[in-house]
């Protein structure tokens, strides 16, 4: 594998709870061996901020997903990784201990449950599930699967959708 160059895409700017969500994922991804795209990272930080909305009523992070045609997308994630194209994200990452260590523990519950459910799922996996909820279907109105689209996916929306699948235990 070779290592993805972000020089380029550093000026992405990322809120510092995206960029620490996206860290945990590339960590992750680094210390188990299984790989991560950009499209695998958009829809596991989607998942996140979901059910995160869903259990808690607020945001992990204020950035808007966007309805593209492969699924819930922030662009500036999306920016910062773009170089990357289909190959994994492989980065020079504090151990995922150390950032699992600094997540708050709201966070952590959540990030737990995003990787017991989604993160052994491919990339195309995560895609067509997105593409059979609600959030991003609303959010696409009218549009082909294959169209263009810039439109935002409500958070609000978002929590509504997911809140009645919280398992109550």
């Amino acid at each position: 594998m070779t290592k993805t160059s972000l020089a380029a895409n550093s000026n992405s700017i990322l809120s510092p709870k995206l960029q620490a969500v996206s860290d945990y994922f590339i960590a992750l991804s680094n210390e188990t061996h299984n790989g991560i795209t950009n499209l695998k990272l958009q829809k596991l930080v989607y998942y996140v901020q979901a059910w995160h909305l869903a259990a808690f009523g607020d945001p992990v992070f204020e950035e808007d997903f966007q309805a593209w045609v492969h699924g819930p997308v922030v662009p500036s994630l999306y920016h910062r990784y773009k170089s990357a194209t289909y190959k994994p994200l492989i980065e020079d990452k504090e151990k995922f201990s150390v950032l699992e260590s600094r997540l708050p523990g709201n966070l952590k519950l959540i990030l737990d449950d995003v990787v017991e459910e989604y993160f052994g799922k491919t990339a195309y996996e995560l895609e067509r599930l997105t593409h059979s909820e609600d959030p991003w279907i609303n959010a696409r109105g009218n549009l082909s699967e294959d169209s263009p689209s810039s439109n935002i996916i409500g958070k609000d929306g978002m929590g509504a959708y997911y809140r009645p699948m919280l398992l109550v235990q």
